[in-house]
Protein backbone atom coordinates (compact mmCIF):
# COMPACT_ATOMS: atom_id res chain seq x y z
CA UNK A 1 0.00 0.00 0.00
CA UNK A 2 1.38 3.62 -1.03
CA UNK A 3 2.64 5.48 1.80
CA UNK A 4 0.03 8.07 1.28
CA UNK A 5 -2.79 5.87 1.51
CA UNK A 6 -1.63 4.15 4.86
CA UNK A 7 -1.54 8.20 6.35
CA UNK A 8 -4.94 8.53 5.09
CA UNK A 9 -6.23 5.84 6.84
CA UNK A 10 -4.21 6.32 9.96
CA UNK A 11 -5.91 9.43 9.96
CA UNK A 12 -9.26 8.55 9.39
CA UNK A 13 -8.66 6.32 12.47
CA UNK A 14 -7.81 8.50 14.61
CA UNK A 15 -10.78 10.44 13.74
CA UNK A 16 -13.12 7.60 14.21
CA UNK A 17 -11.03 6.97 17.66
CA UNK A 18 -11.33 10.03 19.11
CA UNK A 19 -15.36 10.14 18.26
CA UNK A 20 -15.98 6.75 19.51
CA UNK A 21 -14.18 7.63 22.62
CA UNK A 22 -15.89 11.26 22.84
CA UNK A 23 -19.54 9.04 22.80
CA UNK A 24 -18.28 6.30 25.01
CA UNK A 25 -17.29 9.24 27.67
CA UNK A 26 -20.28 10.53 27.67
CA UNK A 27 -20.07 13.44 24.59
CA UNK A 28 -21.70 15.53 23.19
CA UNK A 29 -20.47 17.80 26.59
CA UNK A 30 -22.65 20.66 27.54
CA UNK A 31 -22.12 22.95 25.21
CA UNK A 32 -22.38 20.43 22.38
CA UNK A 33 -19.16 19.54 21.16
CA UNK A 34 -18.24 16.29 21.12
CA UNK A 35 -14.79 16.87 23.77
CA UNK A 36 -12.73 14.73 26.03
CA UNK A 37 -9.83 15.42 27.60
CA UNK A 38 -9.57 18.79 25.99
CA UNK A 39 -9.30 17.71 22.58
CA UNK A 40 -12.58 18.20 20.39
CA UNK A 41 -13.69 16.42 17.48
CA UNK A 42 -15.16 19.06 14.92
CA UNK A 43 -16.45 18.94 11.60
CA UNK A 44 -18.82 20.18 8.30
CA UNK A 45 -20.32 18.57 5.66
CA UNK A 46 -21.57 20.92 2.84
CA UNK A 47 -23.05 19.31 -0.50
CA UNK A 48 -25.58 20.51 -2.77
CA UNK A 49 -26.40 20.84 -6.91
CA UNK A 50 -25.54 23.83 -9.21
CA UNK A 51 -26.93 25.17 -12.40
CA UNK A 52 -24.11 27.07 -14.50
CA UNK A 53 -25.11 29.31 -16.91
CA UNK A 54 -21.11 29.53 -18.73
CA UNK A 55 -19.13 26.84 -16.81
CA UNK A 56 -16.57 24.09 -17.31
CA UNK A 57 -16.62 20.38 -16.37
CA UNK A 58 -16.42 19.28 -12.83
CA UNK A 59 -12.73 18.77 -11.45
CA UNK A 60 -13.20 15.41 -8.97
CA UNK A 61 -9.94 17.35 -7.14
CA UNK A 62 -10.92 21.01 -6.70
CA UNK A 63 -11.81 22.43 -3.33
CA UNK A 64 -14.50 24.80 -4.66
CA UNK A 65 -17.27 22.76 -5.80
CA UNK A 66 -15.12 21.45 -8.01
CA UNK A 67 -16.83 23.87 -10.18
CA UNK A 68 -15.83 27.10 -12.39
CA UNK A 69 -18.31 29.55 -9.75
CA UNK A 70 -17.33 32.35 -10.99
CA UNK A 71 -16.86 33.84 -14.86
CA UNK A 72 -13.29 32.13 -16.27
CA UNK A 73 -11.19 31.13 -19.30
CA UNK A 74 -12.79 27.94 -18.93
CA UNK A 75 -16.39 29.33 -18.97
CA UNK A 76 -17.77 28.24 -22.26
CA UNK A 77 -20.79 26.08 -21.30
CA UNK A 78 -23.94 25.55 -19.38
CA UNK A 79 -23.15 22.95 -16.53
CA UNK A 80 -25.58 21.06 -13.55
CA UNK A 81 -23.05 19.80 -11.23
CA UNK A 82 -23.92 17.95 -8.03
CA UNK A 83 -21.13 19.03 -5.94
CA UNK A 84 -20.40 20.77 -2.36
CA UNK A 85 -18.64 22.92 0.09
CA UNK A 86 -20.56 25.47 -1.44
CA UNK A 87 -21.56 27.25 1.37
CA UNK A 88 -18.63 26.12 3.75
CA UNK A 89 -15.56 23.85 3.07
CA UNK A 90 -16.10 20.14 3.96
CA UNK A 91 -13.82 19.74 6.51
CA UNK A 92 -12.98 17.19 9.50
CA UNK A 93 -10.98 18.19 12.48
CA UNK A 94 -9.10 17.95 15.67
CA UNK A 95 -8.42 20.98 18.10
CA UNK A 96 -7.41 20.97 21.68
CA UNK A 97 -6.41 22.83 24.50
CA UNK A 98 -4.94 21.84 27.68
CA UNK A 99 -4.64 24.07 30.60
CA UNK A 100 -1.29 24.45 32.51
CA UNK A 101 -2.55 26.66 35.06
CA UNK A 102 -1.96 30.46 35.83
CA UNK A 103 -3.83 31.23 32.68
CA UNK A 104 -1.73 28.90 30.35
CA UNK A 105 -2.74 26.66 28.21
CA UNK A 106 -0.93 24.71 24.79
CA UNK A 107 -2.85 24.59 21.78
CA UNK A 108 -3.00 22.74 18.64
CA UNK A 109 -5.33 22.36 15.50
CA UNK A 110 -5.19 19.79 12.77
CA UNK A 111 -8.37 19.91 9.77
CA UNK A 112 -8.45 17.86 7.04
CA UNK A 113 -10.71 19.15 4.05
CA UNK A 114 -12.25 16.78 1.73
CA UNK A 115 -14.33 17.24 -1.68
CA UNK A 116 -18.28 14.88 -0.93
CA UNK A 117 -18.99 14.83 -4.33
CA UNK A 118 -15.50 12.49 -5.00
CA UNK A 119 -14.58 11.56 -1.90
CA UNK A 120 -11.09 12.69 -2.70
CA UNK A 121 -8.93 15.17 -0.82
CA UNK A 122 -8.48 18.57 -2.52
CA UNK A 123 -5.86 18.96 -4.53
CA UNK A 124 -6.28 22.50 -6.93
CA UNK A 125 -2.93 21.74 -8.56
CA UNK A 126 -3.46 18.29 -9.36
CA UNK A 127 -6.58 19.45 -11.18
CA UNK A 128 -4.45 22.34 -12.87
CA UNK A 129 -1.61 19.01 -14.45
CA UNK A 130 -4.79 17.24 -15.90
CA UNK A 131 -5.03 20.11 -18.30
CA UNK A 132 -1.74 20.37 -19.44
CA UNK A 133 -1.77 21.11 -23.11
CA UNK A 134 -5.05 21.55 -23.54
CA UNK A 135 -6.68 24.62 -24.66
CA UNK A 136 -9.66 26.87 -22.41
CA UNK A 137 -12.01 25.07 -24.21
CA UNK A 138 -11.24 21.98 -23.40
CA UNK A 139 -10.00 22.14 -20.01
CA UNK A 140 -12.26 20.96 -16.52
CA UNK A 141 -12.42 23.73 -13.85
CA UNK A 142 -9.44 24.42 -12.50
CA UNK A 143 -7.12 26.94 -10.33
CA UNK A 144 -4.27 27.71 -8.14
CA UNK A 145 -4.56 27.37 -4.68
CA UNK A 146 -3.03 26.84 -1.25
CA UNK A 147 -5.05 23.11 -0.69
CA UNK A 148 -2.38 20.56 -2.96
CA UNK A 149 -3.57 17.63 -1.72
CA UNK A 150 -1.89 17.67 1.91
CA UNK A 151 -3.15 15.47 4.77
CA UNK A 152 -4.17 18.04 7.00
CA UNK A 153 -4.71 20.85 4.24
CA UNK A 154 -6.68 23.14 6.42
CA UNK A 155 -4.78 24.34 8.98
CA UNK A 156 -2.37 22.00 11.40
CA UNK A 157 -0.20 23.91 13.98
CA UNK A 158 0.61 24.06 17.88
CA UNK A 159 1.48 26.77 20.60
CA UNK A 160 0.72 28.26 23.85
CA UNK A 161 -2.35 30.89 24.91
CA UNK A 162 -2.39 33.17 27.62
CA UNK A 163 -6.33 34.47 28.76
CA UNK A 164 -4.60 38.17 28.74
CA UNK A 165 -1.07 37.36 26.51
CA UNK A 166 -2.52 36.07 23.23
CA UNK A 167 -1.65 33.20 21.24
CA UNK A 168 1.55 32.10 19.80
CA UNK A 169 1.81 29.37 17.18
CA UNK A 170 3.57 27.33 14.70
CA UNK A 171 2.74 25.29 12.15
CA UNK A 172 0.91 25.71 9.55
CA UNK A 173 -2.03 28.48 9.65
CA UNK A 174 -4.60 30.65 8.01
CA UNK A 175 -3.01 33.98 6.97
CA UNK A 176 -3.67 37.08 9.01
CA UNK A 177 -5.73 38.92 6.02
CA UNK A 178 -7.17 35.37 5.31
CA UNK A 179 -8.76 35.85 8.87
CA UNK A 180 -9.74 39.09 7.92
CA UNK A 181 -11.47 37.90 4.68
CA UNK A 182 -13.44 35.40 6.43
CA UNK A 183 -14.33 37.47 9.62
CA UNK A 184 -15.61 40.69 6.84
CA UNK A 185 -16.71 38.75 3.98
CA UNK A 186 -20.45 39.51 4.01
CA UNK A 187 -21.11 35.69 2.81
CA UNK A 188 -18.99 34.70 5.46
CA UNK A 189 -15.65 33.25 2.97
CA UNK A 190 -18.76 30.92 0.75
CA UNK A 191 -17.33 29.22 -2.12
CA UNK A 192 -19.96 29.12 -3.83
CA UNK A 193 -21.20 32.83 -3.21
CA UNK A 194 -18.65 35.16 -2.58
CA UNK A 195 -15.92 35.74 -5.26
CA UNK A 196 -13.24 36.33 -2.16
CA UNK A 197 -14.16 33.23 -0.97
CA UNK A 198 -13.90 31.54 -4.03
CA UNK A 199 -10.54 32.40 -5.22
CA UNK A 200 -7.72 33.43 -2.42
CA UNK A 201 -6.42 36.14 -4.58
CA UNK A 202 -8.02 38.60 -1.65
CA UNK A 203 -7.31 36.33 1.20
CA UNK A 204 -3.73 35.51 -0.29
CA UNK A 205 -2.29 39.00 -0.98
CA UNK A 206 -2.49 38.61 -4.30
CA UNK A 207 -1.93 34.93 -4.90
CA UNK A 208 -3.78 32.28 -3.54
CA UNK A 209 -1.00 30.07 -2.59
CA UNK A 210 -0.49 32.66 0.13
CA UNK A 211 -3.88 32.07 1.92
CA UNK A 212 -2.02 29.45 3.83
CA UNK A 213 1.20 29.91 4.63
CA UNK A 214 3.33 26.57 5.91
CA UNK A 215 6.45 26.88 8.50
CA UNK A 216 5.12 30.18 9.73
CA UNK A 217 4.68 31.76 13.19
CA UNK A 218 1.63 33.59 14.15
CA UNK A 219 0.80 35.66 17.03
CA UNK A 220 -2.64 37.03 18.44
CA UNK A 221 -4.34 38.87 21.09
CA UNK A 222 -7.10 41.46 21.80
CA UNK A 223 -6.40 43.64 24.96
CA UNK A 224 -8.89 46.57 25.52
CA UNK A 225 -10.83 46.23 22.48
CA UNK A 226 -7.96 46.40 20.67
CA UNK A 227 -6.87 43.77 18.27
CA UNK A 228 -3.21 42.63 17.07
CA UNK A 229 -2.12 39.92 14.86
CA UNK A 230 1.37 39.50 13.04
CA UNK A 231 2.82 36.59 10.85
CA UNK A 232 5.89 35.72 9.45
CA UNK A 233 7.10 32.73 7.07
CA UNK A 234 10.50 32.50 6.29
CA UNK A 235 11.87 30.90 2.95
CA UNK A 236 11.39 27.49 2.42
CA UNK A 237 12.23 25.06 -0.29
CA UNK A 238 8.86 25.06 -1.57
CA UNK A 239 8.73 29.12 -0.59
CA UNK A 240 11.46 30.92 -2.18
CA UNK A 241 10.54 34.42 -0.89
CA UNK A 242 9.52 35.85 2.81
CA UNK A 243 5.75 36.68 4.28
CA UNK A 244 4.78 39.45 6.62
CA UNK A 245 1.61 39.83 7.62
CA UNK A 246 0.19 42.48 9.90
CA UNK A 247 -3.62 43.05 11.65
CA UNK A 248 -4.32 46.51 14.09
CA UNK A 249 -8.19 46.83 14.91
CA UNK A 250 -10.71 47.71 17.56
CA UNK A 251 -13.43 45.88 18.72
CA UNK A 252 -16.49 47.95 19.86
CA UNK A 253 -19.91 47.32 21.14
CA UNK A 254 -21.59 45.94 18.25
CA UNK A 255 -19.00 45.75 15.86
CA UNK A 256 -15.47 46.12 15.18
CA UNK A 257 -12.85 47.13 12.36
CA UNK A 258 -9.67 46.13 11.25
CA UNK A 259 -6.77 47.34 9.42
CA UNK A 260 -4.15 44.64 7.48
CA UNK A 261 -0.90 44.72 5.31
CA UNK A 262 0.50 42.05 3.98
CA UNK A 263 4.07 41.91 2.35
CA UNK A 264 5.07 38.84 0.15
CA UNK A 265 7.98 38.18 -1.67
CA UNK A 266 8.89 35.76 -4.69
CA UNK A 267 4.54 35.31 -4.93
CA UNK A 268 3.92 31.96 -6.94
CA UNK A 269 0.97 32.09 -9.41
CA UNK A 270 0.98 28.88 -11.36
CA UNK A 271 -1.20 27.73 -13.90
CA UNK A 272 -1.43 25.06 -16.62
CA UNK A 273 1.02 24.33 -19.19
CA UNK A 274 0.00 25.63 -22.58
CA UNK A 275 0.38 23.10 -25.80
CA UNK A 276 3.46 24.87 -26.38
CA UNK A 277 4.95 24.35 -23.28
CA UNK A 278 4.14 20.63 -23.33
CA UNK A 279 5.92 19.81 -26.55
CA UNK A 280 8.70 21.81 -25.67
CA UNK A 281 8.98 19.55 -22.32
CA UNK A 282 9.60 16.47 -24.59
CA UNK A 283 11.29 18.15 -27.01
CA UNK A 284 15.22 17.35 -27.69
CA UNK A 285 18.39 19.48 -29.08
CA UNK A 286 18.90 18.51 -32.51
CA UNK A 287 22.18 20.24 -33.38
CA UNK A 288 25.12 20.69 -31.09
CA UNK A 289 27.10 19.09 -28.72
CA UNK A 290 24.07 18.56 -26.76
CA UNK A 291 22.28 16.79 -29.64
CA UNK A 292 19.39 14.04 -28.30
CA UNK A 293 19.66 15.73 -25.19
CA UNK A 294 16.35 17.18 -23.25
CA UNK A 295 16.08 20.92 -23.82
CA UNK A 296 14.35 21.13 -20.71
CA UNK A 297 17.45 21.09 -18.65
CA UNK A 298 18.16 23.42 -15.67
CA UNK A 299 19.11 26.64 -16.45
CA UNK A 300 22.82 27.82 -17.25
CA UNK A 301 24.08 30.94 -15.81
CA UNK A 302 24.13 32.69 -19.15
CA UNK A 303 20.14 32.49 -18.49
CA UNK A 304 19.80 32.52 -14.64
CA UNK A 305 17.90 36.21 -13.85
CA UNK A 306 16.17 36.50 -16.76
CA UNK A 307 12.56 37.13 -17.24
CA UNK A 308 11.69 33.36 -18.76
CA UNK A 309 14.60 30.66 -18.92
CA UNK A 310 14.21 27.41 -20.61
CA UNK A 311 12.09 25.11 -18.79
CA UNK A 312 13.17 21.96 -15.97
CA UNK A 313 12.56 18.75 -16.60
CA UNK A 314 9.34 16.86 -14.70
CA UNK A 315 7.10 14.64 -15.14
CA UNK A 316 3.80 16.33 -16.59
CA UNK A 317 1.73 15.15 -14.01
CA UNK A 318 3.60 16.97 -11.49
CA UNK A 319 4.62 20.24 -14.12
CA UNK A 320 3.10 23.66 -14.28
CA UNK A 321 4.05 26.93 -15.68
CA UNK A 322 4.23 30.32 -12.74
CA UNK A 323 4.35 33.77 -13.28
CA UNK A 324 6.84 35.48 -9.94
CA UNK A 325 5.91 38.62 -7.95
CA UNK A 326 6.33 40.62 -5.38
CA UNK A 327 3.28 41.64 -3.50
CA UNK A 328 2.26 44.19 -1.11
CA UNK A 329 -1.26 44.36 0.36
CA UNK A 330 -2.99 46.83 2.13
CA UNK A 331 -6.58 46.58 3.27
CA UNK A 332 -9.62 47.81 5.65
CA UNK A 333 -12.49 45.90 6.78
CA UNK A 334 -15.40 46.62 9.37
CA UNK A 335 -19.08 45.28 9.97
CA UNK A 336 -21.94 46.25 12.64
CA UNK A 337 -24.82 44.59 13.62
CA UNK A 338 -27.68 46.73 14.86
CA UNK A 339 -31.20 46.09 16.12
CA UNK A 340 -30.27 42.34 16.83
CA UNK A 341 -31.32 41.47 13.17
CA UNK A 342 -29.00 43.36 10.56
CA UNK A 343 -25.44 43.07 10.49
CA UNK A 344 -23.39 45.58 7.58
CA UNK A 345 -20.18 44.22 6.10
CA UNK A 346 -17.77 46.21 3.89
CA UNK A 347 -14.25 45.72 2.81
CA UNK A 348 -10.99 47.15 0.90
CA UNK A 349 -7.76 45.66 -0.76
CA UNK A 350 -5.06 47.39 -2.60
CA UNK A 351 -2.48 44.62 -3.92
CA UNK A 352 0.29 45.92 -5.84
CA UNK A 353 2.14 43.55 -8.12
CA UNK A 354 5.87 44.45 -9.20
CA UNK A 355 8.67 42.59 -10.65
CA UNK A 356 10.42 40.31 -8.03
CA UNK A 357 13.64 41.34 -6.20
CA UNK A 358 15.12 37.72 -6.63
CA UNK A 359 14.25 35.93 -9.69
CA UNK A 360 13.04 32.74 -9.44
CA UNK A 361 14.53 29.75 -12.20
CA UNK A 362 12.77 27.04 -13.57
CA UNK A 363 12.96 23.20 -11.53
CA UNK A 364 11.53 25.61 -7.78
CA UNK A 365 9.35 22.81 -6.20
CA UNK A 366 6.13 24.77 -4.92
CA UNK A 367 3.47 23.14 -2.58
CA UNK A 368 2.07 19.68 -2.60
CA UNK A 369 5.19 18.47 -4.01
CA UNK A 370 4.53 20.00 -7.59
CA UNK A 371 7.58 21.58 -10.24
CA UNK A 372 7.57 25.03 -11.75
CA UNK A 373 8.83 24.04 -15.27
CA UNK A 374 8.12 27.84 -16.78
CA UNK A 375 8.96 30.63 -14.96
CA UNK A 376 8.17 34.28 -15.83
CA UNK A 377 9.42 36.50 -13.50
CA UNK A 378 7.84 39.78 -13.49
CA UNK A 379 5.01 41.56 -14.74
CA UNK A 380 6.94 43.65 -17.56
CA UNK A 381 9.18 46.44 -17.62
CA UNK A 382 11.30 47.38 -14.03
CA UNK A 383 9.86 49.84 -12.12
CA UNK A 384 5.54 48.26 -13.66
CA UNK A 385 3.30 47.81 -11.15
CA UNK A 386 0.18 45.96 -11.92
CA UNK A 387 -2.87 47.48 -8.84
CA UNK A 388 -6.04 45.28 -8.50
CA UNK A 389 -8.29 46.96 -6.45
CA UNK A 390 -11.05 44.95 -4.52
CA UNK A 391 -13.86 46.35 -2.80
CA UNK A 392 -17.07 45.14 -1.29
CA UNK A 393 -20.33 45.82 1.27
CA UNK A 394 -22.60 43.54 1.71
CA UNK A 395 -26.20 43.23 5.03
CA UNK A 396 -27.36 39.69 6.66
CA UNK A 397 -30.80 40.48 7.65
CA UNK A 398 -32.52 37.53 10.42
CA UNK A 399 -35.89 38.30 10.57
CA UNK A 400 -36.28 35.40 13.12
CA UNK A 401 -33.14 32.98 14.61
CA UNK A 402 -34.04 30.11 12.03
CA UNK A 403 -34.06 32.53 9.16
CA UNK A 404 -30.83 34.37 7.37
CA UNK A 405 -31.45 36.80 4.31
CA UNK A 406 -27.91 37.86 2.85
CA UNK A 407 -26.98 40.18 -0.06
CA UNK A 408 -23.57 41.30 -1.18
CA UNK A 409 -21.51 43.41 -4.69
CA UNK A 410 -18.04 43.12 -5.30
CA UNK A 411 -16.10 44.37 -7.51
CA UNK A 412 -12.41 44.13 -9.08
CA UNK A 413 -10.53 47.05 -10.44
CA UNK A 414 -6.98 46.72 -12.64
CA UNK A 415 -5.41 49.74 -13.79
CA UNK A 416 -3.54 50.08 -16.91
CA UNK A 417 0.48 49.12 -16.61
CA UNK A 418 1.22 48.46 -20.52
CA UNK A 419 4.29 50.31 -21.28
CA UNK A 420 4.83 49.91 -24.76
CA UNK A 421 2.94 49.81 -28.41
CA UNK A 422 1.95 47.16 -30.53
CA UNK A 423 1.08 47.02 -34.34
CA UNK A 424 -1.86 46.37 -36.79
CA UNK A 425 0.19 42.94 -37.49
CA UNK A 426 -1.65 42.12 -34.69
CA UNK A 427 -4.74 41.89 -35.84
CA UNK A 428 -3.76 39.64 -38.80
CA UNK A 429 -2.19 37.07 -36.33
CA UNK A 430 -5.06 36.98 -33.45
CA UNK A 431 -2.55 37.75 -31.29
CA UNK A 432 -3.55 40.73 -28.47
CA UNK A 433 -1.99 44.32 -28.81
CA UNK A 434 -1.65 47.26 -26.74
CA UNK A 435 -1.25 50.90 -27.32
CA UNK A 436 0.62 52.53 -24.93
CA UNK A 437 -0.58 53.02 -21.24
CA UNK A 438 -3.92 53.81 -22.24
CA UNK A 439 -5.16 51.14 -24.38
CA UNK A 440 -7.07 52.98 -26.39
CA UNK A 441 -7.02 50.79 -29.27
CA UNK A 442 -7.73 46.87 -28.12
CA UNK A 443 -7.06 45.96 -24.89
CA UNK A 444 -4.44 43.22 -23.45
CA UNK A 445 -3.95 41.75 -19.97
CA UNK A 446 -2.31 45.05 -19.16
CA UNK A 447 -4.77 46.94 -19.75
CA UNK A 448 -7.38 48.37 -17.26
CA UNK A 449 -10.55 46.36 -16.54
CA UNK A 450 -13.36 45.33 -14.14
CA UNK A 451 -14.93 42.53 -12.37
CA UNK A 452 -18.64 42.78 -11.20
CA UNK A 453 -19.94 40.27 -9.06
CA UNK A 454 -24.16 39.91 -6.82
CA UNK A 455 -24.59 37.27 -4.56
CA UNK A 456 -28.33 36.85 -2.93
CA UNK A 457 -28.54 33.89 -0.58
CA UNK A 458 -30.98 32.85 2.28
CA UNK A 459 -30.28 29.70 4.92
CA UNK A 460 -32.55 28.48 6.86
CA UNK A 461 -31.43 26.99 10.22
CA UNK A 462 -33.35 23.81 10.51
CA UNK A 463 -31.83 22.66 14.16
CA UNK A 464 -28.82 23.89 15.78
CA UNK A 465 -26.57 21.66 13.14
CA UNK A 466 -28.26 21.27 10.11
CA UNK A 467 -29.23 23.92 7.85
CA UNK A 468 -30.56 24.45 4.38
CA UNK A 469 -29.79 26.68 1.96
CA UNK A 470 -30.40 28.17 -1.22
CA UNK A 471 -29.07 31.42 -3.90
CA UNK A 472 -26.83 32.74 -6.93
CA UNK A 473 -23.89 34.31 -8.07
CA UNK A 474 -23.55 36.25 -11.09
CA UNK A 475 -20.28 37.77 -12.22
CA UNK A 476 -19.14 39.47 -14.97
CA UNK A 477 -15.84 40.92 -16.75
CA UNK A 478 -14.54 43.59 -18.51
CA UNK A 479 -11.89 44.82 -20.21
CA UNK A 480 -8.28 43.81 -19.09
CA UNK A 481 -9.50 41.40 -17.11
CA UNK A 482 -11.52 39.92 -19.72
CA UNK A 483 -8.72 39.24 -21.61
CA UNK A 484 -8.56 35.82 -23.12
CA UNK A 485 -12.23 35.43 -22.81
CA UNK A 486 -13.38 36.40 -25.68
CA UNK A 487 -11.21 37.00 -29.41
CA UNK A 488 -11.71 41.39 -30.41
CA UNK A 489 -14.30 42.19 -32.12
CA UNK A 490 -11.62 42.50 -34.89
CA UNK A 491 -10.54 39.40 -35.11
CA UNK A 492 -11.69 37.41 -38.31
CA UNK A 493 -13.96 34.11 -37.98
CA UNK A 494 -10.80 32.55 -39.01
CA UNK A 495 -8.67 34.02 -36.02
CA UNK A 496 -11.46 32.73 -33.71
CA UNK A 497 -11.43 29.48 -35.18
CA UNK A 498 -9.08 26.59 -32.74
CA UNK A 499 -8.03 29.61 -30.98
CA UNK A 500 -10.08 28.06 -27.86
CA UNK A 501 -11.32 31.31 -26.50
CA UNK A 502 -13.97 30.80 -23.59
CA UNK A 503 -17.17 32.45 -25.41
CA UNK A 504 -18.81 34.24 -22.27
CA UNK A 505 -17.87 37.05 -20.08
CA UNK A 506 -20.59 36.67 -17.60
CA UNK A 507 -22.27 33.80 -15.47
CA UNK A 508 -24.88 33.31 -13.04
CA UNK A 509 -24.77 30.23 -11.08
CA UNK A 510 -28.08 29.23 -9.10
CA UNK A 511 -26.68 26.88 -5.99
CA UNK A 512 -29.08 24.83 -3.73
CA UNK A 513 -27.61 22.52 -0.56
CA UNK A 514 -27.12 21.23 2.39
CA UNK A 515 -24.63 21.93 5.53
CA UNK A 516 -24.27 19.65 8.94
CA UNK A 517 -21.67 20.85 11.50
CA UNK A 518 -20.65 19.20 14.48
Amino acid sequence: MKKSNVLKLSMLAVLAGASTAALADGAPTPDGTLTMYGVTLYGTLDAGIQYQSAGAAQSAYWGTGGSQEIIGKTSHSSEVNVGGSYLSQSVIGLKGQEDFGNDWSGVFKAEMQFNPWSGQLPDALKGMTLNNGKGVAQQSANSDSSIAGQLFAGQANFGVSHKTLGTLTFGRHLGVLADGISKYDPMGGSQAFSPIGFSGTAAGGGDTEDKRLDSSVKYEVVAGGVHVAAQFQPTTATNPGTTSEFALGWQFPGGSVDAYYMQKSDAISASALSAAQVTALGAVATSGASIGQPLCTSPTAAVLNTATAQPACAALNKALAATITDNTTIGLMGQYTFNKQWKLSAGYEQIKFQNPSNFVQPGQETIGGYTLVVVTNGIGTVGTTKQLDISWIGAKYSPTPKVDLLAAFYQYDQNSFATGSGTTASKTTGVKYYTGAGCSTEYSSKCSGKEYFVSLVGVYHATKRFDVYAGALWSAVQGGLANGYTPETSATSAQVAGTGYANATSTIDPTIGFRYKF
